[in-house]
């Protein structure tokens, strides 16, 4: 697919199981949208964000219940001296790009990691969990993809981090989606309603020809 046209590349989140609970039942049927991950990856800028959403409306996706533009790694810059995580040069005011995918009538999803790193080598939330959490409220971020980005870990530092960020974001006040990515492992089906995520990986990573991110 040419670089410099709009990619439709729809998800179904579809390695994720739905939670049957989760932080305000946000995700009552399996959210539907595009991420930016297979086919920008490093890439993804504030211009292609705007444009998938202009192309999602303009095609009648939108209407279809495609509505949310969820924005993977590499979006993250470096923290200020309080802390709190800044985005880098391909982002320059988070803010008015989630302005601009409400306007459009969808919804706007962010990217991180509880560990210090993200899978990519950027910043994670790691020692940060109410600041980031916060940062991204007031951004209006809709949707967490939160991804382990570790190469093991037991249960008990699952739920805990897990956990963390889901009570970061209730205490924000404001509806974000909480999705772990964590590869299935240690049976993520059987405890994430109780960390509060409203849906769940199921496996590794699957191929860009599956539809699946």
């Amino acid at each position: 697919m040419p670089t410099n046209k709009p990619a439709l590349l729809l998800v179904v989140l579809c390695f994720l199981t739905l939670a049957s609970s989760g932080q305000e039942n946000l995700a009552p049927t399996p959210p539907m949208g595009w991420n930016s991950w297979n086919h920008f990856a490093e890439r993804v800028d504030d211009k292609t964000v705007r444009e998938q959403a202009d192309v999602m409306v303009a095609s009648g996706l939108k209407d279809a219940g495609y509505t949310y533009i969820n924005i993977d790694d590499t979006w993250e810059g470096k923290r200020d001296a309080n802390g709190f995580i800044q985005s880098n040069e391909k982002f320059p005011d988070m803010k008015a790009l989630a302005d601009y995918v409400h306007g459009k009538g969808l919804k706007l999803g962010i990217y991180s990691s509880p560990a210090e790193k993200t899978c990519a080598g950027y910043e994670g939330t790691a020692g940060h969990y109410e600041q980031d959490a916060q940062t991204f409220a007031k951004w209006g971020i809709d949707y967490l993809k939160y991804d382990w980005c570790q190469s093991s870990g037991t249960l008990d530092e699952m739920t805990v981090a897990y956990s963390q960020m889901h009570n970061a974001l209730k205490k924000t006040g404001r509806p974000i989606v909480l999705s772990l990515c964590e590869y299935g492992w240690n049976k993520v089906w059987t405890w994430g309603p109780s960390v509060g995520g409203n849906l769940w990986r199921t496996t590794g990573d699957i191929t860009e020809k599956s539809g699946c991110y």
